[in-house]
């Protein structure tokens, strides 16, 4: 039995969410109308999920959250709404430790919930069974801020080192959903302001979620990041974000490559799909101009096509245990066979780097990493 905190000063949303988790069974519940009430009532029963709202009276859910990571951290699933603000608040609460987030239904609440109900469920049950982790995202930027005022006393001409591979980008191709905001926060402003080729990420997000997304995470890195909202060449250098609810493609254009938005495909579960955008990278670009980075999620989105990436040639790295939220899509790819190393958030910027800026590749094109 999960025991699940409901926060949420809406009577009608409390009873909502209530209902559907005691329906599906599995589930016992009780809820709350704020975050002074939630903290108390953690005091004195140790649940095993916490869902919680953002605006709320007395104390709100950021507020809260902030509370409930500093003194007992527990998995946290954010209720947000669909708008620019709400998507603002939410990714600042997996920044500060919250594990997923769910849609706040608008319009006719019964009809929308229904809508969600497979969605909420699941993840609140692979929330209780995920691994916390307390707020890393302020220090990372820190971090980063201090490197971008470092890089700006070099030279505005500075050139990547002589040693990186010469010719077409390659491609880093990124999959990432439970835990992916607050893991991407660590290991992308760790990649240095010369890094030579582009990196395409699909992380399982809204399509009002992932703008703001792009634009926080490129306030943070030294690489620019943009949001795929149309189609656009792929340059080195550039971080990739896949719009939400749709599917984002690697495409030819001249010479070069593009990132282009596509309709997401009923044939894949999850949006934007990492499969569908590792296929077809496979499909165009040669192998040694690609590597695979496999994240924190859910599910096993991307570990077949990573896994027939590094069968043919290719590097791929799986996100260790420890320090996945969710070890689902990294089992995956190492249970296939496909990671060519399984590495902590921490060591990845530093593995690609490594792989991109140090090693030697030969005449003929094969690539040793040291």
């Amino acid at each position: 039995m999960i025991k699940v905190l409901i926060v949420d000063d809406s009577a009608l949303m409390r009873k909502h969410l209530s209902s559907l988790l005691e329906e599906a069974g599995g589930f016992e519940t009780r809820a709350v109308r704020n975050g002074v009430e939630a903290l108390a009532a953690l005091a004195i029963d140790p649940f095993d999920v916490v869902t919680l709202d953002i605006n709320m009276p007395e104390m709100d859910g950021i507020t809260c959250l902030s509370r409930i990571m500093a003194t007992d951290p527990k998995p946290v699933v954010m209720v947000s709404s669909l708008t620019e603000r709400g998507a603002e608040a939410t990714l600042q609460a997996l920044s500060l430790g919250a594990v997923d987030f769910i849609q706040k239904p608008g319009g006719t609440i019964s009809l929308s919930m229904d809508q969600i109900q497979r969605d909420l469920i699941a993840k609140i049950r692979s929330a209780a069974t995920s691994r916390v982790r307390r707020s890393t995202g302020l220090k990372t930027r820190l971090a980063a801020e201090q490197q971008r005022i470092a890089d700006k006393g070099h030279s505005a001409a500075e050139k990547p080192p002589a040693n990186a591979p010469r010719g077409l980008p390659g491609l880093v191709l990124i999959g990432v959903s439970t835990g992916g905001p607050g893991t991407l926060d660590e290991i992308l402003p760790r990649l240095p302001a010369h890094f030579p080729w582009s990196v395409l990420i699909a992380q399982h997000m809204p399509g009002s979620f992932t703008g703001v997304f792009a634009r926080r995470l490129n306030d943070m890195c030294r690489v620019p990041v943009v949001e795929v909202s149309r189609q656009a060449p792929i340059e080195p250098g550039t971080i990739y974000v896949a719009k939400g609810d749709a599917d984002l493609v690697v495409t030819r254009r001249g010479s070069g490559y593009s990132a282009t938005p596509v309709p997401s495909s009923s044939e894949h579960l999850w949006h934007p799909s990492v499969a569908r955008l590792v296929r077809s990278a496979l499909d165009l670009v040669p192998v040694n101009r690609l590597i695979g980075v496999e994240l924190t999620g859910m599910g096993d989105d991307g570990a077949a096509e990573m896994a027939t990436l590094k069968q043919r040639g290719g590097l791929t790295i799986a996100q260790d245990e420890d320090t996945s939220i969710v070890f689902g899509m990294p089992h995956e790819l190492i249970r296939r066979g496909g990671a060519s190393v399984v590495l902590p958030a921490e060591k990845i910027a530093d593995q690609l780097t490594s792989w991109l800026v140090i090693e030697a590749i030969d005449t003929g094109g094969h690539r040793h990493a040291r």
